[in-house]
């Protein structure tokens, strides 16, 4: 009788791990639409992101990545960090780069580190950030650049990773222009310390919807505030300012998803008018 218990659990619990590995090959493409109550215009900017690709477990390759993407001409591509964590997966990340490029960015792509990127040692780091800028993403390191889309300025921010002590918000921050702000970070728990800076939309990842979920990730209070109160995917605000915490396209430990699923997504922010 108890081998047959066992056996039952057995297959069970191998069908539960097999069904979990198919939902990292279930990417789902989302789109967000983030209109604004000062709109003085028709026109927004489109921007594609990207998360956690997680290169040492990702499920989608980078010709099926160039599939879903097939057609999209975005403004800007945002990165919002962990790309990998160990040195050797560096040349991996090259095709899907060259996917990216050939999508050519009306106003570039941009990219942020995240904490798995920071595992790196210093000059692997290095290495990394080499190959992004090769393959035209400009990086940003508690630094900003600033495009015009339609006339109007728009500042794309990317502060540095908050999980590991790197977000530097004055120094993020210090060449900013009178306009519209777009934050690009990895752990968005870092928008509970943005008071006095303003931003129109912040992007970020880090929790991957849980990645686990049973209902709930009960497995992340440990990774601050928004954590704890669940805030883990999908679009908030903060103080009447969106955000959006995408679930990423990889993942950690092992490469398998419940409650949750690989993510692409498209936004659309409506500009309006440059703040005083």
């Amino acid at each position: 009788m108890a081998y047959i218990v066992i056996s039952l659990f057995v297959i069970a619990f191998s069908m539960l791990i097999y069904k979990a590995y198919k939902n990292t090959k279930d990417i789902q493409i989302n789109k967000i639409k983030i209109d604004s109550p000062n709109r003085s215009t028709n026109s927004s900017l489109s921007i594609l992101h990207l998360s956690d690709m997680h290169l040492e477990n990702i499920s989608i390759t980078p010709a099926e990545l160039e599939i879903k993407l097939k057609n999209e001409t975005p403004d800007i591509i945002a990165l919002t960090g962990d790309f990998l964590d160990r040195k050797r997966t560096i040349p991996k990340l090259v095709p899907y780069l060259q996917v990216l490029q050939k999508i050519q960015p009306k106003h570039g792509t941009y990219a942020v580190f995240g904490n798995h990127d920071y595992v790196l040692k210093e000059q692997d780091i290095a290495a990394l950030k080499n190959t992004l800028e090769q393959y035209d993403c400009h990086v940003l390191q508690n630094s900003s650049d600033t495009i015009t889309v339609d006339g109007q300025l728009v500042n794309i921010v990317g502060v540095d990773d908050y999980s590991t002590n790197r977000s530097d918000l004055s120094l993020a921050f210090d060449k900013v222009e009178q306009g519209m702000n777009i934050v690009l970070t990895h752990d968005p728990t870092v928008v509970l310390e943005m008071e006095g800076y303003t931003f129109d939309y912040l992007l970020a990842g880090h929790f991957h919807g849980g990645q686990i979920c049973y209902p709930k990730a009960y497995h992340l209070v440990k990774m601050g505030k928004l954590a704890r109160n669940n805030i883990i995917k999908g679009l908030h605000m903060h103080h009447s300012s969106p955000f959006y915490i995408s679930e990423g396209l990889g993942q950690t430990g092992f490469n398998i998803r419940l409650g949750s699923r690989p993510e692409i997504t498209f936004h659309s922010v409506v500009l309006h008018e440059s703040n005083a």
